[in-house]
């Protein structure tokens, strides 16, 4: 309604002021015509009095005296409200009458008929705003007549109340406009230090000092206005610095999470997103310019077994090393990122000519050839790479990375520490690879999966045991062999899949193997690192056992060391209940892996099994036969079994049999064939069997 305090404390004063004004102002007029009127009632009961007083000899006389009748009347001439005046006889009839100067001017200018002395009584009476006097003439005892007078009651207040109006107005204005200005004046005294508070707020708001404060004075309330502004200035001061402070911490979390975001903080390589990103760029680029764009993806050859066997500190190393290794060789404006795990992927700076690729290559493979010096080792890696380009790709980015990892693992297909060129026929192992992992499903339902079994042999040509091969037979694809279809399992994450249905396929065939052969005989399944690393694993095992009503004794699983250690507690813990359960362990390929010699002591195992790479050469590599030796007298000394596999020669079993071996498996004896096809075995198998029955 207002737009200050100061305009509504002036209104507001300006109308107090003006109605204790107008009050007073009322109050005096309504006294001033109280006084007026008891004035003008002693006024003209005087004047009547006297008047009467001086009629009585001219009403005495007879005849009465008319002109000295008129000539005493005419002494109301000067009073300028007299209506009108009348003389009565004691009859009460009209003698005399005298119309005043207010009766001319009105219509009172006649007797009124119907006023008499009778319908009044002696003295001031009022009646439709007139003041009549009615006096008698004479003595009480002995009047003579009446004198009556009229005097106009309206127009002789309404005359005296303006005139003291008039009189009093400009006093009255005068002392309003003073009493007004000096509250504006007394206002603006007091409004002082709320302007001074006003123009401190704007300075804050205009400048942004927090740190000013301001200058308490003023009166109680506004000085403590100020102390609370100041109160309030010191805290938002705090805040402004806790919130500074907390800006500074953000904006410096912001860097480090953009760089944690775009770069590795391993190797302070480039990450993942960040390479995808500048990928996209440049092959955006690249196509508008209708240029190439080569892409290099490599990784380290061994670098999981030396992680595995020391340690992830080491491996980090390692990491650090390749990526320091790398960047020293390429040029300004190459790219070298890291994908995670040991992958690496290198964009040359816009340079697709062959010759480029091959010197890159090259540049690549050189800086591998010395060996990895670190906590007193030294470790030999080697590197495969792949090389993609960005037209044969249709600059599509999922393609070009696609193409650049088929080909890095055809360079591990060659043998590995090479570097092979994409070319658009390894596209088409690409879809088989697709075809097979989009099969495993359908070939499950539709038992396109079967067994085959390879037999154990001990030392007299008695099979003791059994191992359990999986094979494939798909209906367009043909005989699809494990080496192939395990590893897209494995990439497309459906070996568990196969895995429990070969476990539940072994369960359901061994009674017709103990039935065939003996009640002693072992089934050996073979698990995976990907296997291990499901800790339902056990529970489908332990399932398939009650299904099938299997006595645990009649199987053995097979592992391999680098298995085993890619998780030993876990591997550890699983392959303790399943010993406990009755079945045996036998580590598989020993010999083949970086693990160490001290795990032999911890791990859970009944068997070591020699790989094949020492077995095949025991007729013409005298290291290979030291190693075997080694491996059996290893064995017998931890009381372990031993077999062998991949024996093909009589010269190679007869060897083995003399060293201790205890089982061999190999071609010599037959090659993995159906159940169907398995020859009977009537020989005894070793009383060191043992015996074990579990209701399941």
């Amino acid at each position: 309604m207002f737009s200050s305090i100061r305009t509504a404390m002036v209104v507001i004063l300006s109308v107090v002021v003006m109605s204790s004004s107008a009050s007073v102002l009322w109050i005096t007029v309504s006294e001033h015509e109280q006084l007026f009127l008891e004035s003008q009632q002693n006024n003209l009961f005087a004047l009547t009095r006297n008047m009467a007083n001086d009629l009585v000899p001219y009403m005495e006389q007879e005849p009465r005296d008319t002109f000295s009748l008129n000539v005493v009347l005419l002494r109301l001439e000067p009073y300028r409200n007299v209506i009108n005046a009348s003389i009565f006889d004691n009859d009460n009839r009209l003698v005399e009458f005298y119309v005043g100067l207010q009766g001319r001017r009105g219509s009172e200018s006649l007797p009124d008929p119907k006023l008499s002395p009778a319908e009044l009584s002696l003295g001031i009476s009022i009646s439709d705003g007139k003041l009549f006097s009615l006096e008698r003439i004479g003595e009480q005892a002995f009047p003579v007549g009446f004198l009556l007078i009229a005097l106009d009651l309206n127009k002789s207040l309404a005359e005296s109340r303006r005139s003291l109006i008039f009189r009093t107005m400009p006093w009255a204005l005068l002392l309003l406009t003073s009493t007004i200005l000096l509250s504006f004046a007394l206002l603006r005294q007091a409004f002082r230090p709320l302007d001074a508070v006003t123009r401190f707020a704007q300075s804050v708001t205009e400048n942004k000092d927090y740190t000013s404060r301001h200058v308490v004075k003023g009166t109680a309330e506004i000085r403590r206005l100020g102390r609370h502004i100041n109160r309030l200035m010191e805290t938002i001061e705090e805040e402004l610095s806790i919130n500074q402070q907390q800006t500074k911490t953000l904006m410096e979390q912001q860097v480090t999470m953009t760089r944690l975001a775009n770069f590795d903080s391993l190797t302070g390589l480039p990450n993942r997103q960040f390479v995808m990103d500048t990928i996209k760029i440049e092959l955006a680029r690249a196509r508008r310019s209708n240029e190439d764009l080569i892409l290099m993806f490599f990784d380290l050859d061994g670098f999981k077994g030396i992680n595995d066997s020391l340690g992830h500190e080491t491996g980090d190393l390692i990491l650090i090393e390749v990526a320091d290794r790398v960047k020293s060789i390429l040029r300004d404006g190459d790219i070298l990122a890291r994908l995670g795990g040991d992958e690496f992927l290198i964009i040359p700076d816009r340079d697709a000519t062959e010759l480029n690729m091959i010197t890159v290559s090259e540049r690549v493979l050189n800086s591998f050839s010395e060996p990895f010096k670190l906590n007193g080792l030294s470790l030999k890696l080697g590197v495969s790479i792949g090389v993609a380009k960005a037209k044969e790709a249709g600059y599509d980015l999922s393609q070009l990375v696609s193409n650049a990892d088929l080909a890095m693992y055809r360079s591990k297909a060659r043998g590995r520490g090479v570097y092979t060129i994409f070319s658009p026929e390894m596209s088409e192992s690409h879809k088989r690879k697709i075809m097979i992992a989009n099969s495993i499903d359908n070939a499950i339902e539709q038992n396109q999966f079967c067994l085959y079994y390879q037999p154990k042999v001990d030392s007299n040509g008695i099979q003791v045991g059994f191992e359990a091969l999986i094979r494939w037979h798909h209906p367009e694809m043909g005989n699809i062999m494990p080496g192939e279809f395990i590893v897209v399992a494995e990439q497309s994450g459906k070996i568990t899949a196969i895995t429990q249905w070969v476990i539940r396929r072994a369960c359901e065939e061994l009674h017709q193997i103990t039935d065939k052969f003996s009640s002693r005989v072992r089934v050996a399944i073979n698990l995976s690192v990907h296997d291990l690393r499901h800790s339902d694993l056990f529970d489908w095992i332990y399932s398939a056992f009650n299904e099938y009503k299997v006595n645990p004794r009649n199987i053995e699983f097979e592992v391999t060391e680098s298995a085993y250690l890619d998780n030993f507690e876990h591997s550890e813990k699983l392959f303790k209940r399943l010993h406990n359960l009755g079945c045996k362990i036998a580590l598989d390929d020993f010999g083949t892996g970086y693990s160490s010699l001290s795990y032999l002591t911890q791990i859970t195992i009944d068997t070591l099994k020699i790989d094949r790479q020492f077995v095949t050469q025991l007729e013409t590599s005298e290291r290979c036969r030291l190693v075997t030796v080694s491996i059996i007298d290893l064995a017998k000394r931890l009381s372990l079994k031993i077999c062998a596999e991949g024996v093909e020669t009589k010269t190679q079993w007869d060897y083995l049999c003399e060293q201790g071996c205890d089982t061999v498996q190999g071609y010599l004896f037959s090659k993995p064939v159906p159940l169907d096809q398995l020859k009977d075995n009537k020989h005894e198998i070793p009383h060191d069997f043992g015996s074990y029955k579990i209701d399941l």
